[in-house]
């Protein structure tokens, strides 16, 4: 009988700590979400309609920062799909950092700017304890070609503010000369077949990648002229999936890739070689898009490669980048 009142007392008593915890559990505030930016950074076409907005191609509907911020929390790798020199668009990719650090994520932040041979030079730099200020110098981010390193500070502010590591992901500037010039065939056998860079592409997929090159080239040439830069950009896709997937194995919370948006695109680039090797991740691919003039319907933004969420930003400037490049596309063009 004492045995019974003893065991039924122990039995109350764990039932009301448990009750005390989950209560103490759910007085607990939600983690704070980072703020959006006060301000844009970009000075053109602040009012339009489109600026700020966050839309769902899948579904035709426009949805918050806050349901964004669920989505980052929850997906595996996060792709993050900018204009390179729109600061506005890292100012969103820092956010989207920083909230995923906010719901207690721990992911890897890995960059296409930084080719993987400069992953040592990296990591020598955070281990001796760098800040994001002198990160760029570390790893010589002025040889790549890319807008200055103040653009994508924030970025790397967030990720070493959370504590989170950084990675770099894209094919060696060395090699992607080579494969150039020689195809996918520069790569080492077994490296073309982890990567998945021998599945199949179909005509659609490949054409459509010819004409973007060409189309982003402002047609200087036919798109089959483009074929061998077609190659070097998937074997870029192959090799910075390949980064995120290594990322997802080291003890980390998920992947973060900051890459132009022609990388992101789920239809062709980077999301398509995360399919094709772990078909079963949780993949949220996000389109950072400047608005154009009187161009208010998001549908009528173009190819936008099945991005999952297209936010919209104020334009950097109005200068046509056919006119600011004309001397490099000159050397394009095939001779006659």
């Amino acid at each position: 009988m004492r045995l019974t009142f003893l065991l039924v007392a122990l039995a109350l008593l764990a039932a009301a700590m448990s009750e005390v915890e989950a209560m103490a559990e759910a007085s607990q505030p939600p983690a704070q979400r980072p703020p959006l930016p006060a301000t844009w950074a970009s000075p053109l076409l602040q009012e339009h309609p489109l600026v700020g907005r966050i839309w769902e191609p899948a579904t035709g509907a426009f949805v918050t920062a806050e349901q964004v911020a669920n989505r980052l929390a929850a997906a595996d790798v996060v792709l993050l799909g900018e204009k390179h020199d729109n600061p506005d668009h890292h100012h969103l990719q820092a956010w989207a950092v920083a909230a995923m650090a906010a719901a207690g994520r721990r992911p890897e932040v890995a960059f296409e700017m930084i080719p993987r041979d400069r992953a040592a030079a990296l990591a020598d730099y955070l281990e001796a304890g760098g800040d994001a200020a002198g990160l760029g110098a570390a790893v010589g981010w002025a040889d790549g070609g890319w807008p200055d390193w103040s653009l994508y500070r924030p970025i790397a502010e967030a990720a070493l503010a959370a504590g989170l590591p950084l990675g770099a992901s894209d094919l060696p500037r060395a090699k992607r000369r080579q494969v150039a010039e020689q195809g996918t065939a520069a790569l080492p056998e077994p490296m073309r077949t982890l990567w998945a860079l021998d599945h199949p592409w179909t005509a659609e997929m490949r054409d459509g990648l010819l004409q973007e090159l060409s189309a982003a080239h402002c047609d200087v040439a036919p798109p089959q002229a483009f074929a061998g830069m077609a190659e070097v950009q998937r074997a870029r896709d192959a090799a910075m999936a390949d980064a995120l997937l290594a990322a997802l194995e080291r003890p980390t919370d998920g992947a973060v890739l900051i890459a132009g948006k022609g990388h992101t695109r789920p239809d062709r680039g980077v999301p398509w070689f995360l399919r094709q090797r772990a078909p079963d991740l949780a993949n949220l691919a996000i389109a950072f898009v400047e608005v154009r003039e009187g161009v208010t319907q998001a549908a009528a933004y173009g190819d936008l490669g099945s991005h999952d969420l297209v936010w919209f930003t104020p334009r950097l400037d109005d200068i046509d980048p056919c006119e600011r490049f004309a001397e490099q596309l000159e050397r394009l063009k095939p001779a006659e």
